[in-house]
């Protein structure tokens, strides 16, 4: 499960020109052995319709569609135990390692400072 979204990233940047290789041919058909078949079939519809079929997640934000992802669906990609498609773009979600960290981070830094709440006083005197 841990190769799988790596192997998918490499394999997109191969097909569209990001990565130039020597005997290239040989090594897509290397990864796309190693990729299962519903996940390459779903990966393939996407680029046949002129989209990238992995987004990169940075800032809890989908790079393909640019919308904001559920915290179930950040938790589930950071736990590494399932993959993960966009709700929105239905691109395959990928989340590198420094934004595990920077998650943490903007998590621990967007809950406020809890005060201790001060309660008003009754203003009816018991009879």
């Amino acid at each position: 499960m841990n190769d799988l979204l790596p192997n998918l990233l490499k394999l997109q940047a191969m097909e569209f020109g990001e990565i130039k290789e020597k005997d290239i041919e040989t090594r897509m058909a290397e990864l796309r052995a190693k990729i299962p078949a519903q996940i390459l079939a779903h990966y393939d519809r996407l680029v046949a319709r002129g989209k990238k079929g992995v987004a990169i997640v940075r800032n809890q934000v989908c790079s393909g569609c640019h919308m904001k992802l559920p915290i179930g669906t950040i938790n589930t990609l950071m736990q590494g135990t399932d993959i993960r498609l966009c709700d929105s773009c239905g691109r395959y979600l990928y989340l590198p390692e420094p934004a595990e960290a920077q998650f943490l981070d903007n998590v621990a830094a967007s809950k406020p400072a809890s005060k201790p709440r001060k309660r008003k006083a009754l203003t009816h005197a018991a009879a």
